[in-house]
């Protein structure tokens, strides 16, 4: 199944958060699906522990393309990281698993090191709340505020509508290879990242 940029109505593989996407099963996704809904629900951010999909190599789209500006006004490109995998990280500050979930971005993007290139994307908040999140959970990665929507555009294909937190894995070509829908944990996002590094 390719995530691309049509709607996710085919089959995808899920993994088990708990095995860090080294369990495999065959399951539906649609955007009627739970997550989906529970996605769009009044409460503004998919609660519970995150659901995984992995795609195979075969079966990608074609690489994301995104130019943007960062918090600290650093221009930065998707093109221009790779080949290194990109953990894309959608959040926003006021989203309980988004706090919950911080320290453990910032452990695996700190044990990663240059090996992987971890980008947060703040997709509702005006840059003193974001910068102040940021501050607060020691977020070492760069962050974006996503305040027109072009990266919350380019995942559509990859992600339910309004789904956040959620966190994309790019390989190193660029293209989409693992999503988080909700929360992830540190050793689903090790897991994820050394699939695509092992590739």
């Amino acid at each position: 199944m390719s995530f691309g940029r049509s709607p996710l109505s085919r089959r995808t593989l899920f993994t088990s958060a708990i095995a860090a996407g080294t369990a495999l099963a065959l399951s539906a996704c649609s955007e009627n699906d739970e997550l989906a809904d529970q996605a769009g629900s009044d409460q503004g951010y998919v609660s519970g522990s995150g659901v995984v999909s992995q795609v195979a190599a075969e079966d990608r789209g074609e690489p994301l393309e995104l130019s943007f500006e960062t918090l600290d006004g650093e221009k930065m490109s998707l093109a221009d990281l790779r080949p290194t995998p990109v953990v894309i990280n959608l959040w926003y500050a006021a989203c309980p698993p988004c706090r919950k979930e911080a320290p453990e971005l910032k452990s695996v993007s700190e044990s990663f090191g240059d090996k992987a290139q971890f980008i947060g994307v703040n997709v509702r908040d005006q840059a003193a709340a974001a910068n102040a999140f940021i501050s607060s959970y020691q977020v070492p990665y760069p962050n974006m505020l996503d305040s027109n929507g072009e990266m919350v555009s380019l995942l559509s294909g990859v992600l339910p509508p309004q789904a956040t937190p959620s966190t994309v894995v790019l390989d190193s070509q660029g293209r989409a290879a693992a999503r988080v829908v909700g929360e992830v944990d540190a050793s689903t996002l090790k897991g994820l990242i050394e699939d695509v590094r092992a590739e």
